[in-house]
């Protein structure tokens, strides 16, 4: 179905990562009174991105701004997964994803001294010691493997690390959250993770529907993850994961990453303690050395809430037109976590998880070395 919407809209969450304006220089004041993870820590978000919500830019490709990386830098992140490629609209889905790497490939050249492209376990690392934010590739719908499962070595070759295989709607992979079908991997959905599996690409089941996060997990030789999710026992949303699904990706060794997203309360009105309250459950379902974060967000802050506010609706009633929205949006929920945003998010995420009782060596893994452990797994390194 053809789209209006920008394709970056709502999609990762890039857009409303926070609320109020901050100046890069506050931001680095603040972030180096915080806890320290800035400057010690690796911070790795599953599923994020690196824009300027404020200037309204099209597409998925990120915008490499001297405020979007300052704010990057003073968040203190490693790396994050950004999405690139097609997810819905009239593009070509083949030739929208090629557009994009290439796209971004030629952004990480202008910016090399701030950014690098994350193809190794060992380039994340080399992003922390260079004091760069790493950029890992990935997808957010498998739409563009048309009947082809060779097209995996494509998008791999051009760098593609992580590869999620269905959006809300289902596709020729498999249902994702929102089909009520619910009727798992289909068998070209099978060949596909079995063609990532030999390239070592990162099959993530996020937005996926349970039977097909559940037939991935068994199906795969390798571990999957689940980059950007909340936990359905804590709120019941189609967009959060059972606890069934958690359970068999950590036991197969994989990765569950927890978002700072609406979805996260029932309400739709989600806070810090909700992501918290998703973490604490996830690492009590999954064990400790299989969770994380994938906020679905950026550390740029929108400077002008009432201009946002005003464009929310518009966007919400696109979405949900052309058939890709989730239970739970509505012009009314914000999708991100109204107090915990901006270059600090990580920063007070760590110090609410020690004022619960976790272990600095707990927060550590959950803030990025449980991925960078199961990155290891999937790309060596």
């Amino acid at each position: 179905m053809a789209m209006t919407i920008d394709r970056r809209t709502f999609l990762t969450g890039v857009t409303w990562a926070a609320a109020a304006s901050m100046l890069p220089w506050e931001a680095r004041g603040a972030v180096s009174q915080g806890t320290g993870m800035a400057d010690g820590g690796i911070i790795i978000n599953a599923l994020g991105g690196l824009d300027d919500p404020n200037r309204g830019a099209d597409g998925l490709v990120p915008e490499l701004s001297p405020r979007v990386l300052a704010e990057a830098h003073a968040s203190g992140l490693t790396a994050v997964n950004i999405t690139l490629g097609y997810v819905s609209g009239a593009d070509d889905p083949f030739e929208a994803s090629v557009r994009d790497i290439a796209a971004t490939d030629a952004l990480v050249r202008q910016h090399e001294r701030d950014v690098l492209k994350v193809l190794s376990a060992a380039d994340i690392r080399r992003a922390k010691a260079e004091k760069k934010v790493g950029l890992i590739y990935g997808f957010q719908n498998g739409a563009m493997m048309g009947n082809d499962a060779k097209r995996v070595d494509i998008f791999a070759d051009l760098g593609v690390r992580v590869f999620q295989l269905t959006y809300n709607p289902a596709n020729q992979l498999g249902d994702g959250s929102m089909a009520p079908e619910n009727r798992g991997l289909t068998p070209f959905g099978r060949e596909v993770v079995a063609r990532l599996n030999a390239r070592k690409v990162m099959v993530d089941l996020s937005h996926s529907g349970e039977q097909t996060c559940l037939d991935a997990a068994r199906t795969s030789t390798a571990p999957i993850s689940i980059n950007h999710t909340g936990c359905r026992a804590v709120a019941n949303l189609p967009r959060n994961k059972t606890d069934a699904e958690l359970r068999l990706v950590a036991e197969r060794g994989g990765f569950v990453g927890i978002y700072f997203m609406p979805f996260l309360n029932v309400s739709g009105h989600a806070h810090a303690e909700d992501v918290v309250a998703h973490i604490d459950h996830a690492v009590n379902v999954c064990g400790e050395d299989h969770v994380g974060i994938g906020t679905d967000g950026s550390v740029t802050q929108i400077d002008d809430l009432n201009v946002y506010q005003a464009a929310l609706a518009k966007e919400i009633a696109q979405r949900q037109a052309a058939g890709i929205s989730a239970a739970g949006e509505r012009p009314d929920t914000y999708p991100f976590v109204v107090d915990l945003r901006g270059p600090r998010q990580f920063q007070k995420l760590a110090q609410l998880l020690a004022a619960k009782g976790y272990s600095s060596g707990r927060i550590e893994k959950i803030l990025g070395t449980n991925f960078l452990r199961y990155a290891q797994t999937i790309w060596g390194g």
